[in-house]
Order: C-alpha cells, then structure tokens, then sequence
C-alpha cells in the first residue's frame, strides 16, 4: 500500500492511535502512591500507600485516603500494599488503591445504569442489584503509563499489564523504571540516580535512557531507619521522651520546656479501640513531622564520628553547634543539642555512629550511601563512571534532609579524588518527592514515545509477556 494511502486510512478499533491526550501516569511507592494527567507538572492524586481495614461481618472493609486512614475508628488497623522492598505485596488491595487514587481524583468512574446508582440506597443496608457487572471500565479512554523499581520481578511487571487491560479496560499501557525517571526529570539521558525514599535507598545507573541492571544497588537505611532511629534515641533518653499521636490528646496545657506534660488523654470504651497498628502509624506521623523540622545532616569536614585538623573530635565541634526546640502532640517540648540533631541520620554515612538494640541491629558498612555507590560504579564499564559522577541525580522524599546533598558531594569527591563530580538536586520540595513521576509525565506527553506504547490489540495478540519483550 502506498504512503499517502495508509495515511488516510482509519486506525483499527483495537488499535491505539497515539494521539491520545489524557495518557495517566501511575507512580506507586512505600510511603504514598502518585497518580495525574500526562504533561502536567505535579500528581493531583497523592494517597497514601498504607490503608485502614475495619472488622466486618463479612471479614473487613477497607479505606483508602488520608481523612480514612487517620481516624480511630473502633477495631481499625493500617496495613500496606507494598513490601519494605519497594515491590507489590498484595496486588488485589494495589489494584483498588490505584484504581480509588485515579478515579476518585482525576477521572472518576464510569456511570452505570441508573439502578444502581446509590439514590435508592437504603442507610446501613448493601444491596445488589441486576447490571452492577455492566459498569463500564473506569480507564476505557486512558492510555496507563505505570512505574515500577529497578529490581521489580518479572511476573510482578505482568501483573500490572494485566490489571490496566483486564480490570480497567486501558487502551494502551507502558512500564517504565523509576531510575530512568528521574533522570529524564532532571533532563538526563544518563545519570546516577540516586532515590531516597521510605522504605529503601535505590542506586541506579542509566545510560542513554536504559537502566544497567547489574548496577542497582539498595539498602533499607532509608526514612523509615530514620524514624527508628528516633524511636531509639527516645526511648534511650533520661528520662525516656514520651511519644504520643495528636488522636490520643484531647486538651493541654503549655508546660516548661523537660517538665512532664499536662495533657488530657482520650479514652476508648472496652472494644473500640484501635489496632496497635493504628497508634504506630499515627507515631510515624509525629517522627515526621520531627525529621522535618528537627533532623540535619551534619556538614562536614569528615564525619561525626571522626576528628579535626586541631585534634578534637566532630562530635565536640557538634556539641557547640545551637540545638532546636520541638514540642510533641501532648506539649512536651525540649531544646534538642546539634548532637541529637545529626546523629538519626548520620549512620547513612556511617554505621559506626547508628543506635541499635537487640531488636534493631546497626547497619553493615555496605548498606551507606558511598558504600551503594561504589558498589554501583563497580558493575558499570569504566568507561562510563565519569561521566555518572558527573550527573549524580539525588530523588526521593527522604533526601530532603538539610544538607544531605552537600554532605554527599563531600562523600563522593573524598572516595573519587581527582573526579568531577556533579550532584544535580531539585531545590524544589514537590519536584524532589514526584521525580519519578514527573519524569513520567514528561515522557508519556511526548510526541515521539506515542510509538512506544503497548496497544490493547499486542495485549490479546501476546499476552502480559510483552511488558518483559518490550518495556526493558
């Protein structure tokens, strides 16, 4: 056929076009799930990831969404889709999360028959009606571009495939990798991405858009080590600082900074209080709020652990440094020394300086920043490395910490002397946290990725297989 030919003619139905302008971008991580519109700057959905299950009848009732989840309602524990790993560990519960991130926000669902439509409800009574099977897939018209970690399995990177073509009837469909992400996002085709995150630190080299797989390296000291740390650094205080959640406090009144608080407590009557789970996340909540606001990375020269040129230690230099106050949900508050400021996060840099227990063991040298880095750089051609020393891209939530990025370009040019070493990092918050979807964004609105997509006719012809063929 000719040319001009095959240009009038019409696409076939089960094929995708490519002229689509409202393509999805699916961004799920540890700590919350990211969803938007292809080409636009930020997710208008961020939900968390961690989701509140209320005893039923039936077994349980699940909620999803920041106002769901924060509420002690009788009986309710959090759970996470997600494993420390960064990887699906209950698909069932991930597919209706993402499906309640996307059409709650930004599509929602497709009408069904009228019958069904809740107007005939009667209170506190579930009905099924004839036709509810009807309902139209909530993706028909969206194109899904979905993210995955560098080390996801291959049967995990099907299943994703399969629920945006069986479950919600998507027209096309494409995995990408975090890493490669993030360095489109600060506008690399190569780079070493690094990406701090919740549950896990990611190294990730990226040539010319494609990831080196040898070279992926992870490590668990991450922002919820962090939040651990803290955990023991109180509890290991004299007296021990008292942790308690903003739903447990119902008044308080100002107190002194060290003097016990004088809070009034809720109560919950015999069998409505929540799961443990539930105050343990709420706890997480209050450890965020101190890691932002209390939490720095000490600057250097050397390490905490180390000494100066004039013969002391860092950690002297950091006992004259100015503390800063904090006050709990309850109203305890206290001036907390430089010290205690630096030393949560310092053992990403140096295990030698980490607090452990017999539940919490220090982490392996192996498991810091340099260490993944080395280690990383190692498994890539030599070639290359300059070239990834010199686009260090430094994503994720958790890498917000002041002075991290300076802390390591220090790291780095002490263990690469005489190598230009670049770290590029957003100094914008938003951009830091969304870089891999941003990157998503970017790529799923491009003009020449409208080729790349995965159609629903290559989806029936060969099967979720084709994610492992193509999406490498």
């Amino acid at each position: 056929m000719a040319t001009g030919q095959a240009s009038t003619k019409p696409p076939d139905a089960t094929e995708y076009g490519g002229d689509e302008i409202s393509a999805l971008v699916l961004d799920p991580g540890y700590a919350t799930t990211r969803a938007g519109f292809a080409g636009e700057d930020v997710p208008k959905s961020v939900l968390p990831s961690h989701y509140g299950i209320i005893p039923t009848i039936s077994g349980g009732k699940q909620l999803f969404g920041d106002n769901s989840i924060h509420t002690p309602l009788p009986g309710i524990s959090i759970s996470n889709y997600m494993s420390r790993e960064g990887t699906v560990e209950d698909w069932e519960t991930a597919a209706n999360l993402w499906e309640y991130a996307i059409t709650s926000r930004l599509t929602n669902a497709k009408p069904g028959p009228l019958a069904t439509n809740g107007l005939n409800d009667v209170e506190n009574q579930e009905m099924e009606m004839e036709g509810i099977e009807a309902q139209e897939k909530p993706l028909r018209d969206n194109p899904l571009l979905m993210t995955e970690t560098g080390w996801n399995a291959g049967r995990d990177r099907e299943r994703g495939i399969e629920i945006a073509m069986e479950n919600w009837g998507c027209p096309a469909y494409w995995l990408a990798r975090n890493g490669v992400l993030a360095s489109f996002a600060s506008g690399k085709s190569s780079a070493l991405v690094v990406d701090i995150g919740a549950s896990t630190i990611s190294v990730t080299p990226v040539h010319d858009g494609l990831i080196l797989k040898k070279g992926v390296m992870r490590s668990p000291l991450a922002g919820n080590f962090v939040s651990q740390q803290l955990r023991l650094m109180f509890s290991q205080s004299q007296p021990p600082i008292p942790l308690t959640p903003h739903y447990l406090i119902v008044s308080k009144t100002p107190v002194d900074a060290g003097t016990p608080s004088q809070a009034t407590l809720r109560s919950f009557a015999p069998n409505t209080e929540p799961d443990p789970s539930f105050r343990h996340f709420q706890e997480e909540r209050v450890l965020t709020e101190f890691k932002e606001s209390v939490v720095t990375v000490w600057p250097g020269p050397g390490r905490l652990s180390g000494h100066n040129q004039q013969g002391g230690t860092n950690m002297d230099i950091a006992r004259q440094h100015p503390g800063k106050p904090f006050e709990m949900p309850d109203g305890w508050n206290q001036m907390f020394p430089a010290l205690d400021r630096y030393r949560p996060i310092e053992a990403l840099f140096d295990p030698k300086m980490a607090l452990s227990d017999a539940s919490n063991p220090a982490p392996h040298q192996s498991q810091t920043i340099g260490a993944l880095i080395q280690s990383s750089l190692a498994q890539v051609d030599v070639d290359i490395r300059p070239a990834l020393l010199s686009a260090v891209v430094v994503t994720g939530g958790s890498s917000l910490y002041q002075g991290l990025t300076d802390r390591l370009s220090q790291e780095l040019q002490v263990m690469y002397p005489g190598t230009r070493v670049r770290i590029s990092a957003s100094g914008n918050a938003v951009e830091r946290k969304f870089g891999s979807w941003i990157g998503g964004s970017i790529l799923a609105s491009l003009g020449t990725f409208h080729q790349m997509w995965i159609s629903r006719k290559e989806y029936e012809e060969q099967g979720a297989g084709i994610v492992e063929k193509r999406c490498k």
